[in-house]
């Protein structure tokens, strides 16, 4: 090939004019209805100047611009494809150690073009669409967490077929720890929307011994794991018209909270009727009690993490800023006493009519 003959340049800066022509005249037929021609020009000429750059010295020119698009990563590999397949040609053939060195230089720029994932991700966040992509992660994370939701407690039922107690011990705990994340997903989506959606915006009748029972079963597993008990006291007379879906909801997180927290003792879970069709509802536990200096930002979300290991449903502490939007919704305040070494308690009153009683305010 004329004018590719062997000379002191190294192997690249020989090979790289004729490369770069021979990929903008082909542009089209390799790329159809992608950039233009003349973006292809500009992004080569970046591309050239940094590569005869690493070839002649081994410094590499500042790509951090260029790494944002995906045509300069894909113009290095088919301008790599060329100079090979020119370097090929060429009589004699070019040594080892020569197209090592062309390799070198490319691999070089290559390494400049990979983006910045951790910084392109901070700005998806920080942008105008950053709460949208939140909630289409945690939208991600909760699907396939359903399922394991739902495959769990079939064979923890034994429906699949006959399972020992220990394998019952360990599908609750699958389920104990799948209910969890998709509760964090959940509080995700939640605060994004405000975090005080009731889904049942109308007030329904319920039981709340059934609620307290629920919770429990759900967190039994976990209590087991840790040698604690859970015990309920739920008031005793009929039913009660109000919300069941967020009330099991904030009782399940403070409860699962007192779980995390507490290592010896018993976690126990109140219903208390107070004047009129008041109902004072408590999550008390035997644990350590909490910090001092977590109480301030207690039911703040995306807070910092204390070096003593903050107090929080989880390291984001969306469980308690959910727990106390859902209190506040129902025209209630969540409050919290706490005692070093001695445990805590999360309590809140909500007015729950009775439901069915000619009597009671509907």
């Amino acid at each position: 090939m004329e004018g590719l003959e062997s000379g002191e340049q190294p192997l690249l800066l020989r090979l790289l004019p004729e490369a770069s022509r021979q990929l903008i005249e082909d542009w089209q037929l390799v790329r159809q209805d992608a950039a233009s021609r003349e973006e292809v020009v500009l992004a080569l000429g970046v591309l050239t100047t940094s590569l005869e750059s690493a070839a002649a010295d081994g410094t590499s020119l500042d790509l951090r611009e260029l790494s944002k698009s995906q045509l300069p990563r894909r113009l290095l590999s088919l301008l790599r494809g060329r100079v090979v397949r020119l370097a090929s040609s060429l009589e004699p053939v070019p040594s080892s150690q020569a197209l090592l060195n062309t390799l070198l230089s490319f691999e070089s720029v290559a390494q400049q073009l990979e983006p910045n994932w951790d910084q392109r991700f901070a700005d998806r966040l920080t942008g105008p669409d950053g709460l949208e992509l939140v909630v289409e992660l945690a939208h991600d994370l909760r699907s396939p967490l359903t399922s394991i939701l739902f495959l769990g407690e079939t064979m923890k039922r034994g429906r699949s077929g006959p399972v020992t107690p220990l394998q019952e011990r360990q599908l609750g705990l699958i389920y104990s720890a799948a209910f969890g994340l998709s509760s964090v997903a959940s509080d995700v989506i939640e605060l994004a929307r405000g975090g005080d959606r009731l889904v049942d915006l109308e007030p329904l009748p319920f039981s709340i011994q059934d609620i307290m029972e629920s919770v429990r079963d759900i967190v039994q597993p976990i209590a087991e794991e840790k040698g604690l008990e859970v015990h309920l006291q739920p008031c005793q007379r009929g039913a009660r018209v109000g919300h069941p879906v967020a009330l099991s909801r904030i009782l399940l997180n403070l409860t699962t909270n007192a779980l995390k927290f507490t290592d010896e003792g018993s976690v126990e879970v109140t219903a208390t009727e107070r004047d009129g069709t008041a109902v004072e509802f408590a999550v008390r536990d035997t644990g350590r009690g909490i910090p001092p200096q977590a109480m301030a930002m207690l039911f703040e979300p995306f807070r910092r993490r204390q070096k003593d290991r903050d107090y929080a449903f989880s390291g984001s502490g969306l469980g308690l800023s959910i727990c106390r939007k859902l209190v506040e919704a129902m025209q209630g305040d969540l409050r919290v006493e706490t005692t070093a070494g001695v445990g805590t308690r999360f309590f809140f009153v909500l007015d729950l009519p009775f439901a069915g009683a000619p009597d009671q305010p509907a």
